[in-house]
């Protein structure tokens, strides 16, 4: 049996759309902010708090929390209405900040940082989630398009500001800018967010919820620990990788009978979802690899500090900005999508093959360059279009769920292709290159000669061998992307459906 919300406003203006979308750029930009702000200041962080064996677990917990969280709040927020769970995610996000900011050991630190993930994770969902509530997918590839841009700002944006609150004022600011912001997106969120919410009665998919939650979080473990703590055949890696498989065949089992499931099995007889959820975790991995060697190797050859390095990933992310806000329009003008990850895709074969070739001649710094705009072309011609893609291809009662699916698998891509190039790197670099210098690349640049030359020469064929590893996956993510169709996208907002069923 269903009851209504009779008593929210069932039309929605374009001021409030103007709102409302504001607010969530503004919510997403502080929370991809805080993935790379981070980073630049860990050693200072560390040197004021102590307790480096819980250094990984600064980014662990984060990226842990963020990913367990995806699914189950879009679930959620199809059962309970979305203005709920944008307030939730960002409140819980203004309140980890200052459990951060106000750290006095690094135990109270992995703690708020664990926290931020969940409000992080939900402001991802959310944002996404709201706009295809409120735009219809004809109309939605400009906006999902700028929200790319928020990335592609924020991974150069966050090693610079971070770099210089730490160098200017206190690493304590990195946490505290995020209050003003913080208000500001839940204000402008939220005031307007009133979006009519089909209300049901039915049981919450508890068992299901913690299937899920611990099968993800113990297969993000594994992967953490064994590129940064432990070996793959390390017996708490085996024990942990044998209860992520209980987990998941019983996941599986229970799923189809549970009343409300959290996931539900049938979305992945949806075309658009088995196909693009296992494309965006490819494209995931390979900006993975993209985004976390590329200025290892550069700070290497040129010697620029890890501070300025984000800016050695501009020209990657201006081809993202440039990319998906252009196709997004051609997606919203013309109403058909298929094409861009045909392409995009095809783009990113050749930009992964020229990753290949990088070394530290002139040349290959030359490859790498073009090689990452390509990569960049490839992820905002593909991405927007996944999401908005699988966004229509589902009921408006899923839509929540279905577009979590998609950053679920896009967060697990990156994870585990970090990890096992991670793992590459390492067994390439294993008794050539002192493990000194991936902590200090930069250093590798005032050895003497014929060490330095030696140094570099070891360390970009072991990159080179990661790049090797990308560019299968970026063939499967083009016949991934070959095996779509081109299914008219709706002029009609999930907003729109809903209002109908109201007024039935």
């Amino acid at each position: 049996m269903s009851t209504f919300d009779t008593d929210t406003p069932f039309q929605i203006t374009p001021e409030q759309i103007r709102t409302i979308y504001a607010g969530l750029m503004t919510a997403t930009m502080l929370a991809s902010l805080d993935g790379t702000i981070v980073n630049t200041a860990l050693t200072t962080i560390v040197g004021d708090l102590g307790g480096l064996r819980a250094y990984t677990w600064v980014g662990t917990s984060y990226l842990l929390t963020s990913t367990a969280i995806t699914p189950l709040i879009g679930k959620l927020s199809d059962l309970y209405g979305r203005r709920i769970f944008v307030q939730l995610s960002v409140v819980i996000f203004i309140i980890a900040s200052l459990v951060c900011a106000a750290a006095n050991s690094m135990t109270t630190l992995v703690i708020g940082r664990a926290l931020q993930g969940i409000g992080g994770g939900g402001i991802m969902a959310m944002s996404y989630v709201v706009i295809a509530d409120i735009i219809a997918p004809r109309d939605r590839g400009r906006y999902v398009g700028a929200f790319m841009s928020v990335f592609a700002i924020s991974s150069v944006a966050g090693p610079l500001l971070g770099g210089f609150f730490v160098d200017h004022m206190s690493w304590r600011w990195i946490f505290l800018i995020n209050l003003p912001i913080g208000l500001v997106a839940l204000y402008m969120s939220t005031s307007s967010l009133k979006i009519p919410v089909l209300k049901r009665r039915i049981s919450i998919d508890y068992v299901g919820m913690s299937l899920l939650v611990g099968a993800v979080t113990g297969l993000i473990l594994v992967f953490s620990w064994t590129s940064e703590e432990y070996g793959w055949t390390a017996s708490i890696n085996v024990a942990l990788s044998a209860a992520v498989a209980v987990m998941t065949a019983l996941f599986l089992w229970w799923e189809p009978r549970a009343t409300s499931p959290v996931m539900p099995l049938h979305l992945f007889r949806n075309r658009e979802v088995y196909t693009l959820s296992p494309l965006v975790a490819m494209l995931g991995g390979i900006l993975m690899a993209v985004g976390t060697f590329i200025p290892l190797f550069l700070q290497a050859v040129t010697g620029i500090s890890p501070t300025n390095s984000g800016l050695l990933l501009v020209p990657m992310m201006a081809a993202v900005t440039i990319s998906s806000v252009s196709i997004g329009r051609v997606t919203s003008r013309t109403g058909s999508y298929r094409i861009f990850p045909v392409v995009g895709t095809g783009v990113g074969i050749v930009g992964v093959t020229m990753l290949c070739f990088i070394d530290n001649s002139a040349s290959g710094v030359a490859f790498v360059i073009v090689g990452m705009v390509l990569v960049g072309t490839c992820v905002g011609s593909t991405m927007p279009v996944s999401s908005i893609a699988v966004q229509n291809s589902v009921e408006f009662h899923e839509l929540g769920v279905a577009s979590s699916v998609v950053v679920l698998f896009r967060s697990l891509g990156s994870v585990i292709g970090l990890a096992a190039f991670g793992a590459i790197l390492n067994s390439q670099l294993s008794g050539n290159v002192d493990p000194k210098f991936l902590q200090q690349p930069r250093s590798i640049s005032q050895l003497p000669e014929p060490a330095r030359t030696e140094t570099l020469n070891v360390l970009s064929n072991a990159i080179s061998m990661i790049y090797k590893a990308t560019v299968p996956m970026a063939i499967i993510a083009f016949l991934l992307a070959l095996s779509l169709r081109d299914k008219k996208l709706s002029e009609r907002s999930a907003l729109d459906q809903t209002v109908e069923v109201l007024s039935s």
